[in-house]
């Protein structure tokens, strides 16, 4: 039986470094929500705020990722008329990279790590989150994906989100597996892998089996490992590492959210 992910509250992440001994100066911004066609005003007072950064806020818009449109530091509010920016997305993105289909890849641990990326997806987790898992212990090959783990329908569904490019990130850190996936939402999905065979599959989405989202993730994990094998094997060798990333948005996040980018080819 699947249980969903869990991430212990105590290990909560944060987005940016607040320093203390430096107070970022308030001001009053104007924030642009892509899909939902809205540009609000929010209160300021934690970061150092510029046009183009992207943030998360409080209140109704929490879950959505916000652009930084207008930064305004002459005004005089009602504290209570305004809700928030709570977390500043770092999206310095620092090392090299290859080509790997529709993806880039990377044997640098330190290019895109996992919690920089999801927060690219999802806003930070509050202290009172609770989460839980848990995962038997079978296995199964990542070459036999058509096996007792996924029904016929859910098989033909994660090969239409692989061929979706729904699978925004992918990493293997030794045997530890973790992905992301676009789906109505972003969804984790986190497994181990260990000479070809798949085990402790688990997804955050809310099927009580296994589904399309892992579906996706092990066929692209299927086709980058062969990509490797065939163009980057002394890289991955050397580093024991590999974290896959979809072009596009390596592009939107790490260059389309600069004022000033330089970039050579």
């Amino acid at each position: 039986m699947k249980k969903h992910i869990g991430r212990n509250r105590h290990n909560k992440y944060t987005l940016t470094h607040f320093n203390h001994l430096h107070r970022p100066r308030r001001s009053v911004v104007e924030i642009s929500f892509e899909g939902k066609y809205m540009t609000l005003a929010y209160y300021n007072d934690k970061f150092d705020l510029h046009i183009g950064d992207l943030v998360y806020v409080d209140g109704k818009l929490e879950d959505l990722l916000g652009r930084v449109v207008s930064v305004n530091y002459n005004f005089k509010i009602k504290l209570s008329d305004y809700k928030r920016v709570i977390a500043l997305v770092d999206t310095t993105v620092k090392g090299q990279f290859f080509t790997a289909g529709p993806q880039f890849i990377t044997f640098d641990r330190e290019a895109i790590p996992r919690k920089q990326v999801l927060s690219w997806f999802k806003p930070p987790f509050e202290e009172d989150d609770d989460f839980v898992s848990g995962n038997d212990d079978s296995t199964f090959s990542l070459d036999n994906l058509i096996s007792t783990k996924f029904t016929s329908n859910v098989f033909s569904r994660g090969c239409e989100y692989h061929d979706d490019n729904r699978v925004k990130y992918v990493s293997l850190d030794g045997s530890r597996g973790y992905a992301i996936v676009e789906g109505s939402k972003p969804y984790e999905v986190e497994f181990q892998y260990k000479n070809g065979e798949i085990s402790h599959l688990v997804c955050s989405c809310y099927c009580s089996y296994n589904c399309k989202h892992e579906v996706a993730v092990l066929l692209n994990l299927r086709e980058i490992l062969k990509l490797i094998e065939t163009h980057y094997s002394d890289e991955y060798e050397n580093s024991g590492y590999f974290a896959a990333i979809n072009k596009a948005t390596l592009m939107y996040f790490a260059i389309g959210a600069k004022e000033k980018v330089s970039f050579t080819l």
